[in-house]
Order: C-alpha cells, then structure tokens, then sequence
C-alpha cells in the first residue's frame, strides 16, 4: 500500500522548505544564451555532467551561430567538436537533426510546445521540460533528472521507478509553484550530499524527515535514464 498523499505533500513541503533555506541561489547550472543554446545543451548533458557540457559548449557556441551552421555542418565534424562528450556521435546526430527540423518545420525558431519539441532528434520529455521552463517560462511539468529520482524515492515522495512515471507523481502534491524550482534544489542537494553511492546523511538537513536515513544507498537505486 502506498504512502498518502496528504502525506506526501507535507514531506514534499518541509523538504522545498529545508532545501531552499540550504540553497538560497539555486538555479539551471547549463550555461547558454539563448533557446538554441539551451536545446543543444540539454540534448549534450544526457548521461554528462554540467560541468563537461559547460566546457564543451564554450567552443561548440563561438563556432557555430544558429540552426543553419549546425544544419549545414558535416556530421562527422560535429561529432569530432564534441568528443569529450559521452556518446558524442550519437548527439552529433540529434543536433544536426534537431537544426534541420527547426529550420524546415519551426521558421527557424525553437519550438514551444511539448508535443513539437519531443519531435525533435533526441528530445525526451525531460529535455523539452527544461526547454519549456528555462527558454520559453512555460512550467508544464516537473523535470526528473537523475537527482530528482533518487531524492524524491529515497524521500517517499515517489514509489514509480523511471522518471516520466515518478514526475506524474510529483505533480500530484509537489504545489505548481514549486514544479521547476523543485528541480534545481533536488539538483543540489543530490550533488553536495545526497549522492548516488555515499549519500553523507550525517550532515543533511532532510536526514531526520527521511525514511531512508541511515546510511543505507540501496534503498532506492533505481535506473538512471535520464530522458
């Protein structure tokens, strides 16, 4: 039998509540400036760190201006601008492809819908909600990334495994407000502390509000997919 909700939305609230106290300045850590820069962004960080996609995008954007370079640019040539990205050759891919479709279909422009851009190369619902959120202020959903999955089941927030099925349970009870912020603060609490492998629940601030307190990592391992 599952955990109320009413309960769920009283964990969810204390948890925003001690993790924006934490982390007052939590934000989107992918560096661009704007909605393409973004899109490809997103597309490089599957399964990547920020920080790796950081430095890559550095070059990637001074080299490339807009849809029609990327569009135009020899697949291979992409792929080599991108190798200390992990499955670079596949991203390459969705990159030219996702350009030449916002070219012929889109006038050019990052789509903003979910059902237009999760047509694109290589974009899940999770990459679409960031899109969504950060390029274009629409909040549809909540994005599960790797770090919102494991806090929100280590927490009890979500009993679903892989992330589309565990954001549904989020937008039950975590409050609309609170949908994109949510991310971020999961995002930086699951890099300072509550990691994959060695969480340090001795110095966290949900410690004492969290079923899975107790040193014990394999609570909640789920799969990483990360789209």
């Amino acid at each position: 039998m599952g955990t109320p909700l009413e309960s769920r939305e009283a964990q969810a609230e204390e948890v925003i509540d001690r993790l924006e106290e934490a982390y007052p300045d939590s934000t989107i850590s992918l560096r661009y400036s704007n909605r393409l820069e973004l899109l490809i962004a997103v597309i490089l960080s599957a399964q990547c760190t920020d920080e790796r996609v950081n430095k890559e995008t550095k070059h990637l954007f001074e080299k490339y201006d807009g849809a029609e370079d990327y569009a135009a640019a020899p697949e291979a040539e992409l792929a080599e601008d991108l190798n200390s990205i992990t499955y670079y050759n596949s991203k390459a891919g969705y990159i030219k492809s996702s350009c030449e479709s916002i070219l012929e279909d889109h006038g050019g422009e990052v789509p903003d819908t979910m059902d237009e851009l999760t047509e694109l190369s290589g974009v899940g619902r999770k990459t679409a909600n960031v899109v969504l959120q950060h390029a274009h202020d629409v909040v549809e959903g909540i994005v599960v990334d790797t770090h919102v999955q494991r806090l929100s089941r280590r927490l009890g927030l979500a009993e679903e495994e892989y992330p589309e099925p565990i954001e549904q349970e989020l937008m039950e009870f975590v409050p609309e407000g609170y949908w994109q912020q949510f991310t971020h603060l999961c995002i930086d609490h699951g890099r300072a502390t509550c990691t994959a492998r060695n969480p340090d629940c001795a110095d966290c601030v949900l410690a004492d509000i969290c079923p899975s307190e107790k040193g014990d990592s394999e609570v909640d391992l789920a799969s990483g997919e990360p789209w």
